[in-house]
């Protein structure tokens, strides 16, 4: 049989990528089947999608603005145009399952879904559940997560631990470290610290970097700076022999290869990344985001010793950061070891595992 797969989510990587790789595995799985992937207009989705070889349409939606704007008074509107849009595809493509991974496009998707009786999964990325996904779960065959006792957010009987899914080709470790150097200009010899500040960049993260790149680099670091297509023509000029400043980086396997140590957000799909990478890691979670789940994510390492933490509200303390350039510095591997214990590279293929039971 061929089956069709509907999948939705977007807005952030945290919630494209995961969809990707969910899409790869069911590939995989079913060779002959036909996607559809279902995102946000002018969300990231978009070219990320299209990028990886599948076919996306696009809602028009978007989430409540948490400052004053007129665009929150279009979202009834928007709500009711994205639920017309969900039924029409969902009617015309005629999936024989759906994933939801969280995104402003996947809550109308899947309502619509519930409504026509067409089965749906939803995975789950944050120790704090999403605003979408918890609207959705009721009807859900199942749920996938990532951490323990998300029964408090989701139905107990249709909560499944599977991870978050990753990238097949950070797994496949498909680069080796010279040549990953030769991409960005260092060598072999060189220790890099990676700064990642998220897909679309951080203005704290940024700012902050700027600030401490002579502690960095005084201590024999080089440095790869993700800043972010916004954000790059502001910091482009801080690019020096031992700085590489880089707008958007699409070889994450190459830059994991490379770096010695690891800055980065707290989002679930970079912690579950990181975790299959087992570098020491400093987390700076975004306090900007839904529930402040980043920080969760984070304390959730940390109370392992898996990786280290620095709040937005301690940047001015630069003694967090010298104590991880110092471990970093000395390559104990504990740290990064503990790290990759959480690691779960087969999350994508449980899920598709999940889909199968129901398909049959």
């Amino acid at each position: 049989m061929n089956y069709r797969f509907l999948i939705s989510g977007g807005g952030t990587g945290g919630h494209i990528y995961p969809a990707i790789a969910i899409a790869d595995a069911l590939k995989a799985t079913y060779p002959d089947a036909e996607f559809l992937f279902v995102g946000a207009h002018g969300r990231m989705e978009m070219e990320l999608v299209s990028k990886a070889g599948y076919p996306i349409k696009g809602l028009w939606i978007t989430g409540i603005q948490r400052k004053f704007s007129l665009r929150n008074f279009l979202l009834p509107l928007m709500l009711l145009s994205s639920l017309l849009q969900s039924f029409f595809l969902l009617v015309k493509f005629k999936p024989n399952y759906v994933v939801g991974t969280g995104g402003f496009a996947s809550g109308p998707l899947l309502f619509v879904a519930s409504i026509l009786k067409i089965p749906y999964l939803i995975q789950e990325q944050n120790a704090f559940a999403g605003l979408t996904n918890k609207w959705v779960s009721p009807k859900a065959d199942v749920i996938c997560v990532a951490y323990p006792n998300m029964d408090r957010f989701f139905p107990k009987s249709k909560v499944v631990i599977t991870g978050n899914p990753i990238r097949s080709s950070l797994i496949a470790n498909q680069i080796d470290r010279t040549t990953a150097a030769s991409i960005y200009g260092f060598s072999t010899s060189d220790k890099v610290v990676l700064m990642l500040g998220g897909s679309l960049g951080s203005a704290a993260m940024n700012k902050w970097l700027s600030e401490q790149l002579d502690l960095i680099t005084s201590r024999g670091f080089r440095v790869l700076w993700q800043c972010g297509k916004i954000y790059f023509s502001t910091y482009k000029n801080y690019e020096s022999k031992s700085v590489k400043v880089v707008s958007f980086i699409e070889n994450m396997g190459a830059v994991y290869e490379l770096a010695s140590g690891i800055i980065s957000r707290a989002g679930a799909g970079a912690i579950s990344e990181l975790a299959g990478v087992g570098k020491p890691t400093l987390f700076i979670p975004s306090p900007l985001v839904a529930e402040d789940h980043q920080t969760k994510n984070a304390e959730s390492m940390v109370a392992l010793d898996a990786a280290m933490i620095l709040r937005e509200s301690e940047l001015s303390d630069s003694s967090v950061l010298e104590r991880f350039l110092e471990y970093v510095q000395s390559e104990d591997r504990a740290m990064g070891n503990r790290f990759k214990a959480e690691a779960r590279p087969r999350a994508a293929e449980t899920i598709v595992e999940l889909i199968a039971e129901r398909l049959r």
